[in-house]
């Protein structure tokens, strides 16, 4: 089960703070990886964590849902993913699928 630590009420809160604590990088998510293109880097499943999330609720839509996750790379490379939920998961591997699932 991943941790939801702190709550906000805003998706930017949420990324001020995460920033604040370290996660500098922006990640892009891509079918079998998730990458940062400031570094040049992907990681696949294998070579990352998701060291908590946090979801908010659009007021008018639920197309406004978003998840905001924050990733470690196994060598220390910290950041934060940015997605719609439920949305990205019919293009994504199983192994990306099963690293960003969020159990209760």
């Amino acid at each position: 089960m991943l941790p939801e630590n702190k709550h906000y009420n805003t998706l930017s809160e949420a990324l001020s703070d995460l920033k604040a604590r370290g996660y500098i990088h922006d990640f892009n998510i891509k079918p079998d990886c998730v990458e940062c293109p400031a570094l040049q880097l992907q990681l696949s499943p294998e070579n990352f964590a998701v060291d908590e999330f946090h979801r908010f609720e659009g007021m008018s839509s639920t197309d406004d849902n978003s998840i905001v996750f924050a990733i470690t790379s196994n060598q220390g490379v910290k950041g934060v993913l940015v997605d719609a939920y439920g949305v990205y998961a019919s293009n994504l591997t199983e192994a990306m699928i099963r690293k960003l699932a969020i159990r209760h």
